[in-house]
């Protein structure tokens, strides 16, 4: 019993602290966040566009819909149908090694890679959040004199966002276990690090673990804040 937790304290001098390894993971987790944070800026910013997109065409009658409409609902489908219906990690190859392979910028083309792949998955949360509003408060702006994009942007996506946040949160949680994957662009984040450390002590054991646990607490504390936000939310929403 002895020789097996001085074998594990060996393995954690090794794969934390000896060379001051326990710097790589702390490299590895600000890599992680950068490309979470800068992801779901894109993932937000597409989804919202093809949200509304979706649901001004859906919402018009045929007649009322121009053909430059028609185009971008057929884009907005496609886009979603061939993200949703393909993996994150072929994703990650194709934009790696295809598209930008002269690129040296791998923080930036993972955050590009994840905020396209997140994109499409939120435009279909935020569509959701769209259509669960009552129609009559469109219609009620647009008869006050607003157009169609003050009404989505200052009566209908607020009270959306309300209603969609915790699937946002989810996303957002999906979206930082998902930087783990951009290890195979040659991104040094958490899980690279761990791999180089790994290699370096040929113990396993120890960085594999630690960092299921880094992401454990991290994923912990997200969701611990977006229930604070949620019932600030509601708190709000009862005065």
């Amino acid at each position: 019993m002895a020789s097996f937790w001085q074998n594990l304290a060996d393995q954690f001098y090794q794969s934390f602290i000896e060379a001051e390894r326990w710097k790589r993971y702390l490299e590895g987790i600000r890599i992680s966040f950068m490309v979470t944070l800068g992801a779901l800026v894109i993932g937000i910013i597409l989804g919202i566009l093809v949200a509304v997109i979706r649901t001004l065409h859906d919402q018009k009658k045929g007649s009322d819909r121009s053909p430059l409409l028609n185009i971008l609902n057929k884009f907005c489908e496609f886009y979603t149908t061939v993200i949703r219906g393909t993996p994150m990690m072929v994703q990650l190859l194709i934009m790696g090694f295809v598209v930008f392979r002269t690129s040296r910028n791998l923080v930036g083309v993972a955050i590009l890679s994840l905020g396209i792949n997140s994109g499409a998955y939120t435009a279909e949360i935020i569509r959701s959040g769209i259509m669960s509003i009552d129609p009559g408060q469109m219609e009620a702006g647009r008869s006050l004199g607003m157009d169609y994009i003050t009404v989505m942007k200052d009566i209908i996506i607020p009270q959306a966002i309300k209603n969609i946040l915790p699937a946002l949160g989810n996303e957002l949680i999906t979206l930082f276990k998902d930087t783990s994957l951009v290890t195979v662009i040659g991104l040094t984040d958490l899980t690279k690090a761990a791999q180089q450390i790994q290699a370096k002590t040929y113990q396993a054991f120890m960085p594999y673990n630690g960092i299921a646990i880094m992401y454990l607490l991290v994923v912990l504390v997200l969701t611990r804040l977006l229930a604070v936000l949620e019932n600030r939310l509601r708190q709000s929403d009862r005065r």
